[in-house]
């Protein structure tokens, strides 16, 4: 089951907890509804429900309905309701994953059933569950998807929700059978068969029957295979859901092929690509080129298979781009979780350590000694988390910067007349991290970027940020220093020699080629935001030392000609010739020897 039917089944699943007189989605109850919130008489109690609706309605602008879900939420907290909260932040996940931000979305999904439970809602709470494990299940993690699934159906066995317990026991078959686990992918499936059955719900009876159709042909037993498929494909050609009728077919050619009669396995291969052609299926259309060109190929006509091939490979890469990029988001996705239950774990430790000063305080009232003794350990216990805190805010802000914003609570923007600013890039960094485990790969990055870190340090640069695989930082900010280009170029020939010197480390890290390029002029300086704050520079400067990034080469530091002006007195460099620049024009670059 494609991504695309995992969402479409947990959106269906979805139905049940939002309102239980709602049957389905519709854009002419949002339209209705909207005419009544626009005249804005109801009171708070009667807006919770309302937005619920509107938000769950709204299909054809979803940042609409998004915007609904937030208020929702505000109101929620607002009035202490902690049903309606679960609602809204429930929403929330729902229009946030449609949008492609998994990790907003995975984070609305757990505040979801943290309020359902405070609500004491234990379908919500389930329904929250089964969502967070779809997501891990996009992301490819296994372990924590089956985790949030049995948490998910343990609750919803008992909610009565039964087109939703159908879902989440659907999809939990699908992580199986995705990985390979054939034996639990059957009992889920089968479990959810007949729960689709008995309420008479047509795509989730279609789905299972398929997927158990599917289990089968993959265990090789091809003719409860053909049984199972066939009765999907009847019920799917009656509701025109044509996704998953492209990969039933798929999986009928699978088993004719096998049988070693190719010619009713063409006719299935051209059936799905026709039909995903038809209705623009990019995945299926990938898939079924593919299986031509093996079935082409294992008949002797090279050329057809050949024709094939080369549809499958323009598939294949433009959704390999999309893939390549979602890797990317899932590292970060990751990241953003740990660091989430860091604060989590934190404001809890922050709770418990009130609690115990609550405690001393009540005994200083009558104890003078342990007045005495309490407060030396409270004085000593503040000075730690002071110095803690100072610590970790000059870990993310320049000194100066971080002594205003101490002073001030807030920090001005500042233009500095003459900063040289330096990009790194890792050579072939998507197609490498498409082949490696997500562990190895941030440990490999980490590595990297810790030596640059101490190099940046020694020069006296300011490390501005990393961007992915880039990392960007900047000479001559926050205090002016007139050697800004020079001890750029030493930072820069230090990070190019480190870097070749670990191509051929003997270890169980990934290694990299660099590019790296450097501009240098005016730029404006300082943070923004009021909550996880990151001193940030902006300016012309910056998208050109970014372009000399770009247009640099493996190995080397590509230069602009302002910044060649002002170091070509000390140091040797090789002119390049000039180079068009997106939105700059020709420009003369050269490269440091």
């Amino acid at each position: 089951m494609s991504f695309q039917q995992r969402l479409f089944l947990f959106l269906m699943g979805s139905i049940c907890i939002i309102s239980h007189t709602v049957s389905g989605q519709d854009q002419k109850i949002a339209d209705s509804l909207a005419k009544v919130y626009r005249q804005n008489n109801l009171p708070d109690t009667a807006n919770l429900k309302l937005l619920t609706d509107l938000s769950f309605n709204e299909v054809h602008d979803l940042t609409l309905s998004l915007k609904y879900a937030k208020e929702l939420i505000t109101l929620a907290q607002k009035e202490g309701n902690n049903l309606y909260l679960h609602k809204g932040y429930y929403q929330k996940g729902n229009k946030k994953w449609l949008l492609g931000d998994l990790y907003e979305a995975l984070d609305a999904f757990f505040k979801s059933a943290a309020a359902a439970e405070k609500a004491k809602f234990s379908e919500g709470e389930g329904s929250a569950y089964g969502a967070i494990a779809d997501i891990y299940g996009v992301l490819k993690n296994h372990d924590n998807a089956m985790t949030y699934y049995k948490r998910s159906i343990a609750m919803l066995k008992y909610s009565g929700d039964s087109v939703r317990l159908a879902s989440v026991l659907l999809n939990a078959g699908e992580e199986f059978r995705t990985n390979k686990i054939y034996d639990s992918a059957l009992l889920y499936f089968n479990e959810a068969k007949p729960i689709f059955d008995k309420i008479d719900y047509q795509t989730g009876m279609a789905i299972s029957l398929g997927n158990i159709g599917m289990v089968y042909a993959s265990m090789g037993n091809s003719s409860l295979a053909e049984k199972n498929i066939n009765m999907a494909l009847s019920i799917l050609e009656k509701q025109q859901n044509y996704s998953p009728i492209c990969e039933y077919l798929i999986s009928f050619c699978d088993i004719y092929f096998k049988k070693g009669n190719n010619d009713i396995a063409l006719q299935y291969a051209l059936r799905s690509l026709n039909l995903a052609q038809q209705h623009n299926l990019k995945e299926q259309i990938r898939d079924a080129n593919h299986k031509l060109s093996e079935l082409y190929q294992a008949s002797g006509n090279q050329t057809e298979s050949f024709d094939h091939y080369k549809r499958y490979i323009i598939f294949k890469d433009s959704i390999d781009d999309k893939m390549s990029i979602q890797k990317m988001a899932d590292l970060r996705t990751d990241f953003e979780i740990s660091k989430k239950q860091t604060e989590v774990d934190l404001l809890n430790q922050q709770r418990r350590n009130q609690h115990n000063i609550n405690v001393a305080l009540l005994v200083i009232l009558g104890l003078s000694i342990a007045l005495l003794g309490t407060l030396y350990w409270y004085y000593r216990n503040i000075s730690k988390e002071k110095k803690r805190s100072e610590t970790l805010l000059l870990n993310i802000l320049p000194a100066e910067t971080a002594r205003e914003l101490k002073q001030n609570g807030n920090v001005d923007a500042v233009k500095f007349e003459d900063v040289t600013v330096l990009f790194t890039d890792f050579v072939k960094f998507s197609k490498i991290a498409e082949q490696i485990k997500p562990e190895q790969l941030v440990r490999s990055l980490d590595s990297y970027f810790k030596a640059f870190d101490t190099i940046t340090t020694k020069y006296g640069l300011e490390k501005i940020k990393t961007i992915g695989d880039s990392y960007m930082c900047a000479c001559g900010l926050p205090t002016l220093n007139p050697s800004h280009a020079k001890n750029v170029m030493y930072a820069a020939k230090e990070m190019i020699d480190f870097v070749e010197s670990r191509l051929n480390a003997d270890d169980d890290l990934t290694h990299f080629e660099v590019r790296i390029g450097v501009h240098t002029g005016p730029v404006v300086a300082g943070i923004v935001g009021i909550k996880k704050w990151q001193y940030d520079i902006w300016g012309d400067t910056v998208n050109i030392a970014s372009r000399m990034e770009s247009m640099s080469m493996p190995g080397k530091v590509n230069l602009s000609e302002k910044t060649y002006d002002e170091i070509k007195d000390e140091f040797a460099c090789e002119y390049r010739g000039e180079f068009e620049i997106k939105s700059h024009g020709p420009l003369k670059m050269y490269f440091l020897s």
